[in-house]
């Protein structure tokens, strides 16, 4: 399993976000939490991944419509507006180490994804 170094643990609540099965594999949703816009991602075996929603590119809170993929065996999300892939578990931008979003630890309990943050 892959580390997830920067993780945002300043609150340590989990939030119900909807049901596993609202998000069509391999796609994301936004969710409101803490005041936080926050992408949350279901890949195709059913984990989630949550990273914040901001793309730090565009300064666009766009990263929860990007396309889920794979580059070199990382799962990634490729942002809408200007194609960069940030890693599914680190937030770490592929293109650019100096870049980085915040990931949140995020699961699925009794059917609903629930995210820490």
């Amino acid at each position: 399993m892959t580390a997830r170094p920067n993780i945002d643990m300043s609150l340590k609540n989990w939030t119900a976000v909807c049901a596993l099965d609202d998000i069509v594999p391999n796609s994301g949703v936004c969710a409101l939490i803490s005041g936080r816009q926050v992408a949350v991602f279901r890949v195709s075996d059913d984990r989630v991944y949550a990273l914040s929603n901001h793309d730090p590119f565009s300064n666009a809170n766009v990263l929860s419509r990007g396309i889920v993929g794979d580059i070199k065996g990382e799962l990634v999300v490729a942002s809408p507006v200007y194609k960069q892939h940030f890693n599914l578990a680190t937030g770490q931008c592929i293109e650019d180490e100096a870049v980085k979003v915040t990931s949140f630890a995020a699961r699925v309990s009794n059917g609903m994804v629930e995210v820490e943050a």
